[in-house]
């Protein structure tokens, strides 16, 4: 059988343990937990007797899509990367390490082999590009069904540290952003309504690369926790509808400065250009970047990768939320079974 053959070959056409003898050696590179694939369960370590500990699926159709109107075509490795990053991201959030995580996988008969090779080789290439150092993957399932899914539940260590939650900002405090905003929900509108992704230059495929291979700033969360956040999140979902769930938890309105989202606004000049759109709603409705939002004391100096975006505020009466200089706004961002 040739390489390429061995590629095409179908989930159908192997066995469970075929086709987990293709996935094992690819996860090996990143080194073993204490045990490993292979019985009914892994063991791994806890390096302070508390894990943090967080789940995500991809579905296909609702989370990706093989096939994107401007012609790119989703690769497995691409899914592998996205499944890591989003789970790493929620680690980091807590102001945690990542140290092991665990993958489900749904698979349709027709899959390739390859797909789900390049699967796991992009979720090393996430651990590995994004600085997960010491993560490994302990184990998971394999599954048959009727659409692909990805499911990664991923463990973590506070390192001694107390983990930062969401619900502690407090009035007075600073607002600041780790890593990008708006750019993956740029990306997804250059994979719907732009170009064709041949001719797209190093700029713009770079911004598709946003959604497709997010890059969630994985020395953020550990360095805001040492440097004294008193409230820290993931920005999956949105920057208002997040911040809206922060001041929520916190009791607490995150008033956004209109200028420090111009500044982020304007670093998507580009794909606004080309698709006549207002950058704007992606700044702050758009999620999927897994940036970091956090709240830190006002005496406190902004760690390395943070900047200011705006500022906490007592609630005027109400449960708290998200404004935009001043005015309440409303928390527009991704909602899974929005109608």
């Amino acid at each position: 059988m040739t390489d390429s053959q061995r590629r095409r070959a179908r989930v159908c056409d192997l066995s469970e343990r075929e086709l987990l003898e293709r996935i094992f050696p690819r996860l090996a590179v990143l080194g073993s937990p204490i045990l490993g694939p292979g019985d009914d369960a892994a063991v791994v370590s806890v390096p302070d007797g508390r894990v943090v500990i967080s789940t995500d699926t991809q579905t296909e159709g609702q989370d990706f899509r093989f096939e994107w109107p401007n012609g790119y075509r989703t690769t497995g490795a691409d899914v592998g990367w996205k499944a890591a990053a989003q789970n790493l991201s929620d680690i980091n959030a807590m102001g945690a390490v990542a140290t092991s995580m665990v993958v489900s996988l749904t698979l349709p008969a027709e899959t390739e082999a390859g797909w789900v090779e390049g699967l796991a080789d992009g979720l090393v290439e996430a651990i590995r590009a994004l600085g997960a150092k010491g993560c490994t993957v302990a184990g998971g399932d394999l599954g048959r069904g009727g659409e692909l899914s990805v499911t990664v539940t991923v463990l973590g260590s506070l390192e001694g540290r107390a983990p930062v939650l969401r619900s502690g900002a407090r009035s007075g405090d600073v607002l600041a952003v780790a890593g990008r905003i708006g750019s993956a929900a740029a990306g997804l509108a250059l994979l719907e309504h732009g170009p064709a992704y041949g001719v797209l230059d190093a700029d713009l495929r770079d911004v598709v690369q946003s959604q497709c291979r997010p890059i969630p700033p994985l020395a953020a969360g550990p360095a805001a926790a040492r440097a004294g956040a008193t409230a820290l999140m993931d920005l999956s979902d949105g920057l208002l509808k997040d911040g809206d769930r922060m001041g929520r938890a916190s009791g607490v309105v995150l008033d956004l400065d209109e200028a420090a989202i111009g500044d982020h606004a304007a670093l998507l000049r580009g794909p606004a250009e080309v698709l006549g759109a207002d950058p704007l709603p992606w700044v702050l409705g758009g999620g999927e970047d897994h940036g970091l939002l956090a709240a830190f004391p006002a005496t406190s100096q902004l760690p390395h990768g943070f900047t200011a975006i705006g500022s906490v505020v007592p609630p005027a009466g109400g449960p708290g939320g998200v404004a935009v200089a001043g005015r309440p706004a409303q928390p527009s961002g991704w909602d899974h079974f929005a109608r």
